[in-house]
């Protein structure tokens, strides 16, 4: 009976390891929010951008479509709430990619002191970093220079005041956080936002980025009481995967 018990337990644990792989969504079940950008290619450095809601087991289209901008050379597989594939790029620090999978929405910010949002909200100062220095104990977090000292933002090349170090540069003037590579592992890429552009013919060194209106758009509309998640996905990827990862329909 225990020899019996025992082969049904390794049965099922066989099954769970090899479905595992194709994706299912148990991380982000609970989102009823979901923004997705998805691309042309795992080059393509833009995209476009929908929002959802979900009702019930439904995801419902919700407010237009966006065009953005993401990394240079365009994405590759991050970090997040999706099992990693093994086929296909894998994100790394400095490789100018956007991280493509499904991860949690963090904090918003900006360079003013409030904002119309129901996120969590950091109004920046000149003192706020997120460390980019790989091997630093302070990779990929967002840090206050006068807390941790000068020493730890040493090197970094992401001063959140981008408009007081980088002469009135507004692109971080309103954006939110991707959580990226959240357990801060070496070399998985850092400091991966949501925020504005320069123009539609930029790109980004691993962020997302758009219209000032289409961000103000986003930031009224999410709620972190529904959860929301950010998806980036080249479209085959997001065809391959659409139906395991309980993702909406094109």
């Amino acid at each position: 009976m225990r020899i019996a018990v025992l082969l049904s337990y390794v049965a099922v644990f066989a099954w769970s390891s090899a479905v595992l792989p194709t994706g299912a969504p148990h991380n982000w079940a609970d989102a009823r929010q979901m923004i997705v950008v998805t691309t042309d290619g795992w080059q393509a450095n833009h995209g476009t951008l929908r929002t959802y809601v979900r009702h019930g087991s439904s995801w419902k289209e919700e407010g237009p479509a966006a065009d953005v901008v993401i990394g240079k050379n365009g994405s590759a597989w991050g970090t997040g709430l999706h099992p990693l594939p093994q086929d296909g790029p894998q994100k790394h620090e400095g490789d100018n990619r956007s991280p493509a999978g499904v991860f949690h929405i963090g904090k918003a910010f900006g360079y003013a002191a409030s904002q119309r949002t129901a996120m969590p909200y950091t109004g920046l100062t000149a003192t706020d970093y997120c460390v980019d220095v790989d091997g630093s104990p302070y990779y990929n977090q967002l840090v206050d220079a006068d807390t941790v000292g000068k020493a730890a933002v040493a090197g970094s090349t992401e001063p959140m005041r981008r408009d007081l170090h980088l002469n009135g540069d507004h692109l971080y003037r309103l954006g939110f956080v991707i959580e990226n590579n959240p357990e801060n592992r070496p070399g998985g890429g850092s400091c991966i936002f949501a925020h504005l552009w320069r123009a539609s013919d930029s790109t980004t060194a691993g962020c997302t980025a758009m219209t000032d209106a289409t961000m103000e758009r986003l930031l009224a509309w999410l709620d972190p009481k529904a959860n929301p998640v950010f998806v980036l996905l080249p479209r085959a990827e997001y065809m391959r995967l659409r139906d395991a990862w309980k993702l909406p329909p094109p």
